[in-house]
């Protein structure tokens, strides 16, 4: 894990007792790169400096069985290439952003998986849908990160060489 991978980690764990004192939604505890996103400059939250194969999933709909086959092909390309040799951004928009809800079925797989360098991104447009039709922002799986758009965002790594898959 890289320096600034772990002191995002320890920044986030001191924050969120805090944030939750002050009354703040954990939501905005999540790293976002709302303010700071640059399609022509890839930032992530893993570093991968030695990945020889980079690719991206797709997540767009309400399906635990789709969530599930997404998270079983990201552990099988894990095992395959190693953590090391392949870096793995796994986009959810749409109804595809419940998979990132702290009670999704799936949610101690995403924690498992994050662990093990893979990035998870939540469409910010998406996050703002879900806002209007339930009076809030979604709460996320503290390892999501939110991006501006999860479309822009899957554009974005397709044109620095990720592959894309949407299983």
């Amino acid at each position: 894990m890289s320096q600034s991978s772990l002191f995002r980690r320890i920044v986030f764990v001191l924050a969120i007792p805090i944030l939750l004192t002050l009354g703040t939604s954990p939501v905005w505890a999540n790293v976002s790169m709302l303010n700071d996103f640059n399609f022509a400059k890839p930032t992530f939250i893993h570093d991968h400096p030695f990945a020889k194969y980079h690719v991206i999933l797709q997540v767009s709909q309400d399906n635990p069985g789709r969530w599930n086959l997404t998270l079983n092909n990201t552990q099988n390309m894990l095992n395959y290439f190693g953590q090391e040799q392949v870096q793995i951004v796994v986009v959810a928009f749409g109804p595809g952003i419940k998979m990132y809800l702290p009670k999704s079925p799936v949610a101690s797989r995403i924690a498992a998986i994050n662990a093990e360098g893979v990035e998870f991104d939540v469409c910010h447009n998406s996050m703002e849908q879900f806002k209007k039709k339930t009076g809030h922002l979604p709460p996320l799986d503290p390892s999501v990160v939110i991006v501006p758009a999860g479309i822009v965002r899957i554009m974005q790594l397709e044109s620095h060489g990720f592959n894309y898959v949407k299983p």
